[in-house]
């Protein structure tokens, strides 16, 4: 989500040979900027043949472009040097956006290969940028001079921006410590791309097959008939086979009846990446983490995690490790206070049965958690589904709430070409008329498919590229048979606002510089404004617009949408403790020495004890991920997993202040877009919150959202 300029993400090989026209063939699409509206990509016209000579071409022209600015004899300005140095790498960003995006929503033999083949190239590349001593000359007397530049507060903003980011790249490193640290980047690139190939490969590879259709009780007719569908398309017919999603919960054990199924299908997902098969990630997660411990050493920082975190908005390992403890007792107690009910429920139905009881495990937990909530507040998932139809929340849900909020309008486009025929495509208007962005929705799971949900942007806002958004929401909905409607999980559906709010917040950038464009904003901040979104979901008056019955049109019955109201703190214990193994573990991952770290078959053992030193090691409740499948800490949130939570804290303010300003108004949306979602990366993220709120954010109104402390407005407490 967040991101840096294409040009410091991609960089070239330092060896690249100029680009002649052999180089151009004229029937390659990414060579020149799209003739579609807002240079929507021509998914059409791209074939996987043309990204090797796209990324050859534009490193080489980026590698040029690059040594005429730092060649330059004139004097270093703002614009020969950091105008420059925005405008430059267009053609293989274009390339590389393009690519990583298709290559994470349907990837491929071909793309696979492509990938593992120019990590370690575009890794050098970025190191010839970065490392280069000329170039940083320039930037660095710019930046000591920058209050004699006459620049705006934003044109100052970037050349800080520019300084910092090559400096943490290693730009003061000798010469022989910047040869290390070429060999650390190369290295980490092509470990990345291994680790996340073997991720999605042990999801595929970690199906559940179920020989008997006895075994399905509890699934419905379409899921069973999904599982059949994907025995057949895996050579084994007449069978059943439950796909896997990346998180270690699985979306089919609220459902399955058979308690031997769910513990077979628990541990076919705790096990991926560590079965000591082609696909065991354990080594190259321990060499991942040396190779990160090596390069915040030679850049002086004890650990990987300082050295992230000094550039974040939380600023220290212990202001992260402060507020996480904060957390972790008072969820664990409420985790063991919904084990409580969850066992009580147990020993009341194998009483009732004449069998006996057993004790909770963690493939129980999604089970017998769906029934305490059918019995407290008089519904299930099966019972709300109907009135979840996929593209009625998109459009009269989430598209509705921004209509109401901030005024934007929406119209589907079938004329665009598709990088998949399960994709959707809408043009988003401003209120006066005027295109804002164009909106792709791609919402099923599929083999091909990168687990979890995200955002991209195809095309970034900025007025010095004369840009709009062209930006994208993936999710990995299980997709039905042919003719079903896709009926949505109440998790679903807060998901699809959540992710759009990472959509408006690209959509509604405002700003000069490419670098601060939409989501470039700190690691810990980037998930707010998506949070924030996510309020507008059983906001009532919303809900009401969307919650209809696929079948009848009939709105959901205000009982059941009152119970789905109250059900919103429901195993909130479980959610918070889940999430915060998984948060916890990657600080204690990345907090720990070079000399204190796992060998790979120490992986599982260190994960053990990071559990048992946050308190977190409470058996019926694993972390949301397990090293070997955790793919946010071989991405982008590295030492950074705990932003969601941090976010939350901004988001837990921020939706007390907009209730307590009036909720739902035109003048509240025109608010949040003008002070914060139109700034992205241009001004201080921690300011922006406080232009919003006009106050310092604080802990309680968390605490109070996850039912972690009282909620002292509510007359029952």
């Amino acid at each position: 989500m967040s991101a840096l300029p294409v040009f410091a993400q991609t960089g070239a090989p330092a060896n690249a040979a100029p680009a002649t026209s052999a180089q151009r063939p004229a029937d390659n699409p990414l060579f020149v900027e799209s003739t579609l509206d807002l240079q929507y990509p021509h998914f059409d016209r791209i074939q996987d043949a043309h990204f090797a000579p796209a990324f050859d071409a534009g490193m080489a022209e980026n590698l040029r472009e690059i040594e005429a600015i730092a060649s330059n004899s004139e004097a270093p300005t703002f614009d020969n040097t950091i105008i420059a140095l925005e405008r430059s790498g267009e053609l293989l960003s274009r390339a590389r956006v393009i690519f990583g995006s298709l290559n994470g929503t349907d990837t491929n033999d071909t793309r696979r290969k492509i990938d593992a083949e120019y990590a370690p190239k575009f890794a050098a590349h970025r190191d010839a940028i970065m490392l280069n001593p000329q170039l940083f000359a320039r930037i660095d007397t710019l930046y000591k001079n920058v209050g004699d530049l006459g620049l705006d507060a934003e044109g100052q903003r970037l050349v800080e921006r520019y300084h910092t980011m090559f400096v943490r790249a290693g730009a003061n490193l000798t010469e022989a410590q910047k040869q290390e640290m070429r060999r650390i980047n190369a290295e980490s690139a092509k470990l990345g791309t291994t680790f996340s190939q073997n991720v999605l490969n042990e999801v595929n590879d970690s199906a559940v097959v179920v020989d008997t259709l006895e075994e399905l009780d509890g699934l419905t007719d379409a899921q069973i008939a999904a599982a059949a569908a994907e025995a057949k398309t895996r050579g084994v017919e007449g069978k059943y086979v439950i796909t896997l999603l990346n998180t270690t919960g699985q979306p089919v054990l609220p459902q399955v009846n058979n308690r031997a199924l769910r513990e077979r299908i628990h541990t076919a997902s705790v096990n991926r990446g560590s079965r000591g098969n082609q696909y065991d990630n354990t080594q190259v997660i321990a060499d991942i983490l040396k190779l990160r411990a090596e390069r915040a050493n030679l850049m002086g920082y004890p650990n990987q995690a300082t050295f992230i975190l000094e550039d974040s908005t939380a600023g220290t390992v212990e202001a992260v490790n402060g507020m996480l403890g904060q957390l972790a007792p008072a969820a664990v107690a409420n985790a063991k206070l919904e084990a409580a009910e969850l066992q009580a429920m147990i020993d009341r139905e194998q009483a009732a049965k004449g069998e006996p009881t057993f004790q909770l495990e963690p493939w129980d937990w999604a089970y017998y958690s769906e029934k305490v909530r059918q019995d407290k507040y008089s519904f299930d998932d099966a019972q709300i589904k109907p009135y979840f139809e996929m593209k009625n929340v998109l459009e009269n849900g989430v598209f509705f709430a921004a209509t109401q909020f901030y005024g934007i309008t929406f119209k589907e486009r079938t004329d665009l070409p598709k990088y998949h025929p399960d994709t959707w495509t809408y043009d988003v208007f401003n209120e006066d008329g005027s295109q804002l962005a164009i909106f792709i929705f791609d919402p099923y799971a599929r083999a091909s498919k990168r687990g979890g949900a995200w955002m991209n942007s195809y095309v970034s806002q900025s007025e010095l590229d004369g840009t709009l958004t062209v930006t994208a929401n993936h999710q990995n909905i299980p997709k039905p048979q042919a003719g079903q409607p896709t009926l949505l999980t109440w998790d679903e559906v807060t998901t699809m606002f959540h992710e759009f709010g990472h959509s408006l917040h690209g959509m509604f950038s405002d700003v000069k510089y490419p670098f601060f464009s939409g989501t470039s904003v700190p690691r810990d901040f980037v998930e707010f404004p998506s949070q924030v979104n996510e309020m507008w979901a059983d906001w009532p008056t919303i809900l009401a617009n969307y919650a209809k019955h696929y079948q009848t049109g009939a709105a959901m019955p205000s009982e059941l949408i009152e119970r789905v109201q109250a059900a919103a703190k429901f195993n909130q214990g479980f959610a918070t403790t889940e999430y915060l193994g998984a948060a916890m573990l990657d600080q204690y991952l990345h907090q720990l020495p070079a000399d204190q770290l796992p060998s790979g078959a120490e992986v599982m053992a260190t994960e053990a004890a990071a559990l048992q030193a946050a308190g977190l090691d409470y058996a019926p409740v694993p972390p949301r991920y397990r090293t070997p499948y955790f793919s946010h800490i071989n991405g982008g949130y590295a030492a950074g997993y705990y932003a969601y939570i941090w976010s939350e804290v901004l988001d837990a303010n921020t939706v007390q202040w907009i209730e307590q300003n009036g909720g739902l108004t035109r003048a509240n949306g025109d608010r949040l877009r003008s002070t914060l979602l139109s700034q992205g990366g241009s001004k201080d993220a921690k300011q922006l919150f406080v232009d919003f709120t006009g106050a310092e954010p604080q802990i309680e109104p968390l605490l109070i959202k996850r039912g972690l402390a009282p909620d002292p407005t509510d007359a029952s407490n």
